[in-house]
Order: structure tokens, then C-alpha cells, then sequence
């Protein structure tokens, strides 16, 4: 795959993945907070739900960037992105591990309402989908 090819399915999958991102914060602001916890947990689940897709969205595109042979299955576990990041990029082991653990365990499936949970998942989600953000100088 040429660096023309790369940038441009980086491209695609970014605007795939910040979209996403960007629709789970539009649901989470339909929520409203009162202290640190929101008052809807539905909001929250659903949020946190769709932000955990942008992220396996953008890591599906740098996985297969980086060569990563992907599973026969089409659904791929945790235990296959934390090894495979371990591989390439520790740093992200731990943003994603964050990702994993606060939007699709505590904030999807235990809907939890504390914001300072959410908003940290959200900021994981954000690093890892800003590794296939294309370059400034786009494809020429």
C-alpha cells in the first residue's frame, strides 16, 4: 500500500470515527448534570456506547495500516487489540484499556452516571482515534 493509499483510507476512517465521537457527545449533552453525575443514565449508556465504536473503528484502520492479521471472526475480543497494541504501541495499551474499562464496561454495560468517568473515556477515545488523523498535508 502506497503512503498515498494509507492517507487516504486514514482519511476516511478518521471522518468515520470522529463521527462517532461527535454523535456520542450530541447524545451525552441531551443529559443534563446535576453535581458530577449526569441525570440519565440512558443518555450516558448510549454515548458511551457509540464512542466506544469510533474507537475500535479507528484501531481497525491502524491495525490494518500496521499489517495486523485480523481474526477469521468478524467480531474481534479485547484480548486481540491489547495484544496487538502491545505489541506496536505501548502507550496506547493504556488508552485503550481506559476506553475499554470506562465507556464499554462501566459507561455502556453498568451505566454509570459519574461524569468524571465518562469524560475520561472520552479522552481516551480522543488519543486513539488521533492516531489515523491524517496529516496536515493531506493527500496530494
Amino acid at each position: 500500500m502506497t503512503v498515498e493509499d494509507q492517507e487516504k483510507a486514514k482519511q476516511k476512517q478518521y471522518v468515520r470515527a470522529m463521527r462517532y465521537f461527535d454523535n456520542a457527545k450530541k447524545t451525552l449533552s441531551q443529559t443534563d448534570i446535576e453535581g458530577i453525575f449526569y441525570k440519565d443514565e440512558k443518555y450516558v449508556s448510549s454515548a458511551c456506547g457509540i464512542a466506544y465504536r469510533g474507537v475500535l473503528v479507528a484501531l481497525d484502520c491502524w491495525l490494518s495500516l500496521k499489517g495486523v492479521e485480523f481474526p477469521k471472526e468478524k467480531r474481534k475480543s479485547i484480548e486481540f487489540y491489547m495484544e496487538n497494541l502491545g505489541k506496536l504501541n505501548k502507550k496506547m495499551v493504556d488508552y485503550m484499556n481506559s476506553a475499554y474499562h470506562t465507556l464499554h464496561l462501566s459507561g455502556y454495560y453498568d451505566c454509570t452516571t459519574d461524569s468524571r468517568v465518562v469524560k475520561a473515556g472520552f479522552s481516551s477515545a480522543k488519543e486513539i482515534i488521533n492516531l489515523i488523523k491524517p496529516s496536515d498535508r493531506g493527500v496530494q
